[in-house]
């Protein structure tokens, strides 16, 4: 194989940066939530069917995998992206801004899609290049839990995948650039809601209720002394509540509240230790103030453990790309990403895309409904993932 294959690389997705720019755009106009991408999900196929590859039938309403075949019966890597958007109005000036009212691409996942798209076009284009077959993951409801990954898992996504590869864009990594770390890069996430049951009753008469609010109050508060004094202090892990429904009116004593919460660490020790002990404290809470608990998990998550050497091709095929200097090291942070669900599975690694340029406003973080990408971002992106993909098929 020529060693020139990185310039072939290039001069191919330079020639597709108009394409691309264009297909980023309608999908920013048009977000949906998740498991809700049903014209998503018909564009991407349009897209694909004109780019002569092959999509494979599954059983979800939506999502999408396809496959383009190498010339050997080699191995099969695999490339992800996600497909949902989020609930959030946006609040830019952006000229092709979401015409769904209320729905957002705010986490970037129009520019994953538009960078698997390239990386698809760029190697259909040079398949005779792929000792193997490269399979395309259009991953639907990664924003909402239990998430998309583990039904795509179930629908043949990572059947005879020996590793596989993601990205994820990052409004605080100058364009330009990638972030890359080793092990642990993200959080395990488990999501859990929980029903406190009391007694209704008059407000002045609280003797004669069993109030689920005040109940419901103790148990927030006392949950966050797991952290404190339960788990190692250099252990990395949050409890947070982000919803609290309870309460009919002013003079009524609740009978119910529901909670909303989620628990983050990098660690799969604390990970299965720290829901467990949730349900002993509430569930003691609630005999103490003779109320009852339901604590229902909704979604689990592994940590995110990138693999050293699906990273050490990820960071030769962009160097060879567009030289040294130019990557910097992930920090280890609490989000959660079902792309874990993966890496659990077989080995892979998700790499950051730099899509930061302060001048024009792209230094937002992700779901803020002022959120932005610089599109620079974008060809860099299909380069590095089009390389890496040839790398492995190529050894």
């Amino acid at each position: 194989m020529a060693d020139d294959i990185h310039e072939q690389i290039l001069k191919s997705v330079t020639a597709l940066s108009k394409k691309q720019t264009i297909w980023r755009r309608h999908l920013h106009q048009y977000p949906e939530l998740s498991n809700q991408e049903f014209q998503t999900t018909a564009y991407l196929n349009e897209l694909l069917h004109g780019l002569s590859i092959k999509t494979k039938k599954i059983t979800l309403p939506t999502g999408i995998l396809a496959e383009i075949k190498g010339t050997e019966n080699g191995p099969v890597v695999a490339v992800r992206t996600d497909i949902d958007a989020l609930p959030i109005l946006e609040q830019t000036d952006l000229s092709f801004k979401s015409k769904n009212i209320g729905c957002m691409h705010a986490c970037g996942h129009d520019i994953h899609m538009t960078v698997l798209l390239g990386v698809a076009a760029v190697l259909h284009e040079h398949k005779d290049k792929l000792a193997g077959s490269v399979r395309f993951i259009f991953q639907p409801a990664e924003e909402m839990p239990p998430g998309g990954a583990v039904p795509m898992i179930e629908n043949g996504a990572l059947k005879d995948v020996k590793m596989i590869f993601g990205l994820h864009v990052d409004p605080h990594l100058a364009v330009g650039k990638i972030g890359l770390r080793d092990g642990v890069t993200m959080a395990a996430v488990t999501d859990f809601d929980l029903i406190i049951r009391g007694t209704g009753g008059h407000a002045a008469r609280p003797q004669n209720a069993v109030d689920a609010i005040v109940t419901a109050a103790e148990i927030v508060n006392s949950l966050q002394k797991i952290i404190s004094r339960e788990v190692d202090p250099i252990e990395p892990v949050v409890i947070t509540f982000g919803k609290m429904n309870g309460g009919t009116a002013r003079n009524v004593i609740s009978d119910e509240v529901r909670l909303e919460g989620t628990v983050r660490t990098l660690s799969a020790k604390t990970a299965s230790f720290v829901p467990k002990r949730i349900k002993q404290v509430v569930d003691a809470i609630c005999k103490g103030q003779r109320a009852k608990a339901e604590m229902n998990i909704i979604a689990t998550y592994p940590v995110l453990a990138n693999d050293k050497k699906v990273n050490t091709i990820l960071r030769q095929s962009f160097e060879t790309l567009y030289g040294r200097g130019k990557i910097e090291e992930t920090p280890q942070v609490l989000g959660g990403e079902d792309f874990a669900c993966y890496l659990s599975q077989t080995a892979g690694a998700m790499f950051r895309l730099g899509t930061m340029n302060k001048s024009i406003a792209a230094d937002k973080s992700w779901h803020s409904p002022h959120f932005k990408v610089d599109e620079k971002a974008i060809p860099v992106g299909t380069a590095t993932l089009a390389l890496a993909v040839i790398n492995t098929l190529r050894k």
